[in-house]
């Protein structure tokens, strides 16, 4: 293996890097739905060729899919050598999320790149369709009991052989959604990514050759451990827990704990979820990949200075219990995932909170708030809205907290509403910061949301899946909680709220009804006694902030300062 010197490899990660970004903006240009064309909702990157480590990913892709990815590579990997045909131009396909991660919407590509006949590494797409078939349109099916209810489940199978798209495979894909022309325009554009890839990888080995460039890529991920074990090194040892909650599993209405052990000892540490929740019957189960890449996004919070690359975390012990709902196996159903690891980041912040205060934020919001809407146009064309929504992040050691942001899991963004509105028969009656919301504290936090969506067809149903209806977030370092989530759906005889607070399914809706989401708060960083008045003051002139719950949260003294 040959030697690289600093600037050479400075110089091949950006390239790289870019490569990645490049496949990003390729599928967002490229696909039909705006879960992937707006809010981002997709990612790219390059894997080891034998163990399916991330070695980069693209900047604008969700942070989730950088550990996740590496199970679903390994995955492929596994496949190919079990079946023994692996080729140049081979591309396969899946969305099984037990040995992939995250959940069946997310449908998963990945090719082998082979340099001079010799494989060198996996190019990898991952995007989010707007519908892969089962129960529930969107498939957030907050009933579901299996993943035959969440979703068609596909195993890894190859799309392509030698070049050589297989259209046997596309066609089973395509008649089990119930909108092919969105899923066959999503594959292309992820095809297209993927070709892009190798277009950019051959010319970036043709200009340095492929063992200057394995060279980079190796010591890419021996400078990400460095820098960990850097960074742990300065932390104090101890240990430290936290804990939380889950609403409910949407069939029993029950809490569900999630904790964590927080452990560091010089330049290692060890994340220990003993405790937590055994597998529910409803689906905020995780599989074991979602689990372990949900400690990596975790940390790349805490220390975002550190490169997106799997040497981050070799010097982490993440340690999961078996039976637990964040280890569970086929066919668990896992479609709510999205919540059960934003509660994993949120215990995670709230126990490094108590060994690095300066290093977390409060708890943000904590629900991606799932809603589907779904009918058929007046000329029997179905329709399916999915969309997820924002809410406040939470207060710093610097800053208030982000009022109305996206989930701390992604760098997506929420869909505008003038897209929804565009691509749909609903129009927003509201879409606007919520009042009161935001966690008291030195730094409060951010504020949610407001959105009132009427349907504008003769008939609808409506699924809700979310959380934080029952256990708000949490403020840190002394501060307070942000306020709970609050959905309720409009009916003949007026406004109804769901039994299970924050999950229900098939909500009938008129023409003229409307649905109505108040989401969370951030949680407060500090004492709200610390907060400077002109601050209180400032927040009540804007209207973020009613003058009796200003009073109520930080004392009179904001009255008497002008803003």
């Amino acid at each position: 293996m040959s030697e690289i010197d600093p600037i050479t490899l400075a110089v091949l990660a950006g390239r790289m890097e870019q490569i990645a970004d490049e496949m990003d903006a390729t599928l967002f240009r490229a696909a039909f739905n705006p879960i992937i064309a707006e809010a981002h909702d997709a990612s790219h990157g390059l894997y080891h060729a034998t163990s399916g480590d991330t070695l980069v990913q693209g900047k604008s892709g969700l942070p989730i899919f950088v550990g996740v990815m590496a199970f679903a590579v390994k995955a492929v990997i596994d496949k190919a050598a079990a079946d023994g045909d692996l080729a140049d131009g081979d591309i396969y396909i899946f969305n099984d999320a037990h040995m992939g991660g995250t959940h069946l919407s997310d449908m998963r590509l990945v090719r082998p790149y082979f340099r001079d006949g010799e494989m060198f590494c996996y190019l990898a797409s991952v995007g989010h369709w707007h519908d892969v078939g089962g129960a529930v349109p969107g498939n957030y099916n907050p009933s579901a009991t299996d993943a035959f209810q969440e979703a068609f489940v596909l195993p890894p199978v190859k799309l392509a052989r030698a070049g050589a798209i297989q259209q046997d495979v596309i066609d089973i894909i395509m008649r089990n959604t119930r909108l092919p022309q969105s899923a066959q325009g999503d594959l292309n554009g992820q095809l297209g990514a993927l070709d892009l890839g190798v277009k950019r990888l051959d010319a970036l080995l043709d200009e340095y050759g492929a063992d200057t460039v394995r060279a980079a890529l190796d010591a890419l991920g021996h400078r990400a451990e460095a820098l960990m074990r850097s960074e742990l090194d300065t932390l104090p040892d101890g240990r430290w827990e936290a804990e939380d909650f889950l609403d409910n599993d949407g069939i029993t209405d029950q809490a569900l704990p999630i904790r964590v052990a927080l452990e560091i000892k010089g330049d290692q540490m060890t994340l220990d979820f003993t405790g937590t929740a055994p597998v529910t019957a409803g689906p905020v189960n995780i599989a074991l990949p979602t689990a372990v890449a949900t400690a990596y996004v975790a940390i790349k919070h805490i220390f975002p200075a550190l490169p997106a690359n799997a040497g981050v975390m070799r010097p982490i012990d993440v340690r999961i219990p078996e039976g637990s709902l964040l280890s569970a196996e086929f066919p668990a159903p896992v479609g709510g995932y999205t919540e059960t690891i934003l509660r994993m980041i949120d215990v995670i912040f709230s126990a490094m909170a108590q060994a690095a205060p300066d290093r977390v934020v409060a708890n943000a919001y904590g629900t991606i708030n799932a809603l589907s809407i779904a009918g058929k146009r007046a000329n029997g064309q179905p329709w399916v809205m999915f969309s997820f929504f924002g809410g406040g992040h939470g207060g710093s050691i610097e800053s208030d907290g982000l009022n109305h942001g996206n989930a701390p899991i992604s760098t997506a963004t929420i869909p505008p509403l003038e897209i929804l509105e565009a691509a749909y028969p609903v129009m927003f009656k509201q879409w606007a910061l919520r009042p009161d919301s935001a966690g008291a504290g030195q730094h409060r936090g951010g504020l949610g949301a407001v959105y009132e969506i009427e349907l504008l067809e003769e008939n609808a149903r409506a699924f809700l899946f979310g959380e934080r209806g029952r256990f708000a977030p949490k403020g840190i370092v002394g501060g307070s909680d942000g306020a709970m989530n609050h959905f309720e759906y409009e009916q003949d005889d007026g406004w109804h709220e769901p039994p299970m607070s924050s999950k229900m399914l098939g909500m009938q809706l008129k023409r003229g009804q409307s649905v109505r989401l108040e989401t969370p708060g951030g949680g407060g960083y500090g004492p709200a006694s610390d907060r400077d008045p002109a601050a209180v003051a400032r927040d009540v002139a804007l209207g973020f902030l009613s003058s009796d719950k200003a009073t109520e949260l930080y004392g009179p003294a904001w009255q008497e300062v002008q803003p």
